[in-house]
């Protein structure tokens, strides 16, 4: 059974089990207050504080994970990455007050008081910039340290950076960026269920923002329909039976080209034009 580390909370828990469930890998037996479920076939869920996740994958009470790369490099756990999710997308930042003056890390003067939830990323930041600073470690909250008069600066996560700007802060240099991604331990990367696992993770992602388009296509126009329809290797073509004008048509096109190209077909003279969703996609 392979055991995988997933977030009993927070931002990445929707848009995680969204993509379990295109997985075909939907959580099972699930509940507010579950400690683990089943993902169907040989893959088991426990569900623990993201913050926890490198412990537990680097432990081995967890064969994967998922979790962000800021906590994962926080954690200084020797972890390998096998798959980036694309989502719960954030950034690391120095943020200090709007009348600070500050616009750079290195204008920061030595012994400065740096609140943060991240010790050791900021740590490292400053250390790599030959900057002293005396960091003041919290739980949460580190927007309200500088106005407080118990920090300087900030080093902290944002995601639209909306916050900030709240609190009359503002960015002054990105110390990471994350996102959230699957984990495991290096002995475990060639396992064959581990590389099922992210196979098929990675397959819905590929899946998304692309559509499937079939079309019957009049022989005299396949020059120009295969210039406006690249697919993934090339459009595939076949014979329509009873007809000897068309043949019929099929591509992988960009969502966001779908309106433009279906335009061009139609002018083209193509004809039974569709378009559908697809939900996993293997190269």
């Amino acid at each position: 059974m392979i055991r995988v580390a997933l977030p009993n909370k927070g931002r990445l828990t929707d848009e995680l089990k969204a993509l379990l469930d295109d997985a075909g890998l939907p959580i099972r037996g699930r509940s507010e207050r579950s400690l683990t479920a089943s993902l169907g076939g040989e893959f088991a869920a426990i569900f623990v504080r993201a913050q926890d996740i490198p412990e537990f994958v680097s432990d081995g009470a967890a064969d994967v994970g998922v979790t962000g790369v800021d906590l994962v490099k926080e954690s200084e756990r020797d972890l390998v990455e096998l798959l980036d999710l694309e989502f719960g997308r954030c950034r690391l930042v120095m943020a200090a007050t709007e009348d600070s003056g500050l616009t750079l890390a290195s204008q920061l003067k030595p012994g400065s008081r740096v609140a943060t939830v991240f010790p050791r990323l900021t740590t490292r930041f400053f250390k790599e910039r030959g900057i002293p600073v005396q960091l003041v470690p919290v739980s949460g909250a580190a927007e309200i340290a500088p106005h407080l008069g118990i920090a300087d600066v900030i080093v902290d996560l944002v995601s639209t950076g909306s916050t900030l700007k709240v609190n009359g802060l503002r960015e002054v240099e990105t110390v990471l960026e994350s996102t959230a991604r699957l984990w495991t331990r290096t002995e475990l990367a060639a396992r064959p269920e581990v590389q099922d696992l992210t196979m098929a993770l990675s397959s819905v992602l590929r899946a998304r923002g692309q559509r499937y388009l079939m079309a019957n296509v009049p022989k005299e126009r396949l020059p120009a329909v295969r210039e406006c329809l690249p697919g993934l290797n090339g459009p595939t073509l076949s014979e329509v039976l009873d007809s000897g004008r068309f043949v019929a048509m099929h591509a992988v096109v960009p969502q966001s080209s779908v309106f433009r190209i279906v335009a061009r077909l139609k002018g083209l003279g193509c004809e039974g034009i569709l378009v559908t969703r697809i939900e996993r996609l293997m190269p």
